[in-house]
């Protein structure tokens, strides 16, 4: 799986990034987190600060567009990102830790 970097906008006010990029891949489409991970290794991030949004294949393609948002950690992606979205990409939230924890 081949990760190319199409577009970065730098958002300081949110501390993040919007990042567009396209994903070559062999097989099928792949899962949201294997591209996170991927993602996160060709930026140099930590897996729990990049939220993949959107992953977009066209029937038939073996390349994937997509738009992730890049945070400078993972405290800022947490207050930011809707719940349903950080349960996507499996980012746990605060209250969350301390439920597991207990």
């Amino acid at each position: 799986m081949d990760i190319d970097i199409i577009e970065e906008d730098e958002n300081p006010m949110l501390h993040r990034t919007d990042v567009r990029f396209e994903v070559v891949h062999d097989e099928a489409t792949p899962s949201r987190l294997s591209v996170r991970d991927s993602l996160a290794a060709t930026l140099n991030k930590d897996a729990e600060e990049v939220v993949i949004h959107k992953l977009d294949t066209k029937f038939g393609m073996r390349k994937t567009v997509g738009y992730a948002k890049v945070y400078d950690n993972p405290e800022y992606a947490r207050d930011v990102e809707q719940d349903h979205m950080l349960e996507r990409n499996k980012i746990v939230a605060d209250g969350e830790e301390e439920a597991e924890e207990a």
